[in-house]
């Protein structure tokens, strides 16, 4: 809540946060907002321009775009928050064993890392869920595969500052255990930066979901994934821009809200002194 509270008090935090809100108010609110169906094929309202009726046009099947584009921020941002906080977590728990540890273990540790590193992100994303299918567990597969070693490098790092300061010391004197100091002593100062990068990781992975869909490799139609969105509009661009327009204004939109929620927290993360 303390946390909460700083971001609220930065301004570009409190922007990111209620253009967040923004966006998950009208995915909630899409029945009284908008009473079309989705999924529901209309073949006679087909690639109308936005109006009264239909506020972001139809699609090539009849479909409101408004409905669609709400509904999908929904799948995306599930998708987006655990195939970066799953990651998060598992490559924090990497990192801090690592740096606090040392010696064999920290160079098992990120020997493993360098290996998953050597590969290009989104050659190793595509490789996988190639391998596995396209589908919406496979997605959240390849991202902690692949995700998790930013979080354990940034996070090691930190520990192996912390873990030479005379707070940490005086807690091996009076012998507490090794659990109790990585919990409580270690990792609330460690994860910091993690939690900062992981902003700017969300914007980078919803970019990245919608590039999956985009070549048939991430969430499948007819679900309204942003990706699959402007994948169907491709053919009608000329004649239906709106079918493009908006499920791309609606991934710039999130991604400024996680950028402005990252400085934000930047700031109210940052140690006073």
């Amino acid at each position: 809540m303390l946390v909460l509270k700083n971001l609220l008090r930065s301004r570009a935090g409190a922007v990111g946060v209620a253009m967040l809100a923004l966006m998950l108010a009208g995915a909630a609110l899409v029945p009284v907002l908008s009473p079309w169906d989705g999924y529901a094929l209309d073949f006679g309202a087909a690639m109308q321009p936005p109006s009264l009726s239909h506020w972001f046009g139809t699609d090539n099947f009849g479909r409101d775009i408004l409905t669609r584009v709400l509904t999908g921020a929904l799948f995306d941002l599930r998708i987006a928050v655990i195939c970066v906080f799953g990651p998060m977590a598992f490559g924090t728990l990497v990192g801090l064993v690592a740096g606090y540890f040392g010696g064999r273990v920290d160079a098992a540790l990120m020997r493993l890392t360098d290996v998953v590193w050597a590969f290009p992100f989104y050659v190793l994303v595509l490789a996988i869920v190639g391998v596995l299918g396209p589908s919406e567990a496979n997605l959240y597969i390849a991202f902690f595969v692949v995700n998790w070693i930013g979080y354990a490098r940034i996070v090691r790092g930190e520990t192996i500052l912390i873990a030479r300061l005379e707070y940490i010391e005086a807690t091996r004197v009076l012998r507490f255990g090794t659990f109790r100091v990585l919990l409580r002593h270690i990792l609330p100062n460690a994860v910091t930066p993690a939690l900062v990068y992981a902003m700017s990781d969300v914007v980078l992975t919803v970019q990245a979901v919608a590039a999956l869909s985009f070549f048939g490799l991430g969430v499948q139609p007819p679900a309204p994934e942003w990706g699959i969105l402007i994948v169907e509009s491709i053919d009608y661009m000329r004649e239906a821009p709106w079918m493009t327009l908006f499920p791309g204004l609606a991934i710039v939109w999130i991604g400024i809200a996680f950028s402005l929620m990252g400085e934000g927290l930047s700031t109210a993360l940052k140690p006073k002194g």
